[in-house]
């Protein structure tokens, strides 16, 4: 059976969005948060030319839609929402993350995008997701960059039912 809902893309903020490193792209926002000078506005175009159903995947939950969405041109997202507590169970060093993101997933293919991906989450995924993912780790210094945007779309590609 083909799935035909698009793979769904988890996307963090801090790393992959709002670099760590180099220079602000944009002057800081009057009124705004000073780490939103970071944010290359052409990414969201580019995420969205992916074809992919994003999802915030970040501690900044709704601020995400507030505050960084309209800035990258993007429509309001669903934010995953994150357990109250860290899982007692589990191998050591697995991301908070993961598991949310797998299950929220379900049977769907899927990119998970952020800087802080090891590989024991990606060893977890793939023993436990019956579907094509991608754990895209991006450089926090640099962000989101052409190469990385080349990976995800080779990848798409590749798995595309």
């Amino acid at each position: 059976m083909t799935d035909r809902h698009p793979p769904l893309l988890f996307l963090d903020v801090d790393g992959p969005l709002l670099p760590f490193g180099g220079d602000a792209p944009t002057p800081v926002p009057p009124d705004g948060n000073p780490l939103l000078a970071r944010l290359d506005r052409t990414v969201g175009a580019r995420l969205l030319a992916l074809g992919c159903e994003l999802v915030w995947a970040t501690t900044w939950g709704e601020e995400a839609n507030e505050a960084i969405a309209p800035l990258l041109g993007l429509p309001r997202l669903p934010v995953l929402e994150w357990p109250a507590g860290l899982p007692a169970d589990g191998p050591r060093g697995l991301h908070w993350k993961t598991r949310p993101i797998v299950e929220r997933a379900g049977a769907r293919r899927f990119i998970w995008v952020d800087d802080e991906i090891a590989p024991i989450d990606h060893q977890w995924v793939e023993a436990q997701h019956p579907a094509p993912s991608l754990l895209h780790r991006v450089a926090p210094a640099r962000g989101l960059t052409d190469a990385d945007f080349a990976a995800l779309s080779q990848w798409l590609r590749v798995t595309a039912p």
